[in-house]
C-alpha cells in the first residue's frame, strides 16, 4: 500500500461523501417536521383532554391525520438511514479496493445505486407527506367572514 494508492483512495471516496452530506441535511429536515407533527398532535390530546375541544370530530380527524404523516416521516428517516449506511459502505469498499483487495470494487456499483435509489424513495415519502401537510389545511374555509 503506497501513499498514492491511499491518497488516491480518498479521492475516489469523497464524491459519495457529498451525497451523505445531502442525506443528512435530509434527515434533519425530516425530523423537523416529525417534531412539529408531534408537538401538534400533543396540543391536540391535551386539549381533548382538558375538555377544551370546540369540534371533537375535527380534533380526532385531525389527529388521525398527523398519525399518518408521523408513519411517512419515521418511513422517509428510515430509508434515509439505510441509505447513508449504503453510502457508508460504497466509501469502504472504494477505499479498501484501492488500497488492498480489489475485488471489493465490484461492491461499488450496486451500493451507490442502491443508495441513489433508497434516497429518491425516501424524498416520494418526504413529498407525500408534505402533500399531506397541505391538504390537510384549511385556510380559513370554515372562519365566518366579518
Amino acid at each position: 500500500m503506497t501513499s498514492g494508492s491511499v491518497l488516491h483512495a480518498i479521492q475516489l471516496a469523497v464524491a459519495p461523501v457529498f451525497m451523505l452530506a445531502a442525506v443528512a441535511a435530509m434527515i434533519g429536515t425530516v425530523a423537523t417536521r416529525l417534531a412539529r407533527i408531534i408537538d401538534r398532535a400533543r396540543e391536540l390530546e391535551e386539549r381533548l383532554e382538558a375538555g377544551a375541544a370546540t369540534n371533537e370530530n375535527a380534533y380526532y380527524w385531525e389527529l388521525e391525520r398527523l398519525k399518518l404523516r408521523g408513519r411517512i416521516c419515521n418511513w422517509s428517516v428510515g430509508l434515509l438511514a439505510v441509505c447513508a449506511m449504503l453510502i457508508g459502505a460504497t466509501v469502504m469498499a472504494l477505499f479498501v479496493g484501492e488500497t488492498a483487495l480489489p475485488y471489493t470494487e465490484r461492491l461499488v456499483p450496486w451500493t451507490f445505486l442502491g443508495a441513489v435509489g433508497i434516497f429518491v424513495l425516501a424524498l416520494i415519502f418526504f413529498l407525500i407527506e408534505t402533500l399531506l401537510a397541505t391538504h390537510a389545511l384549511r385556510f380559513g374555509r370554515n372562519l365566518k367572514r366579518k
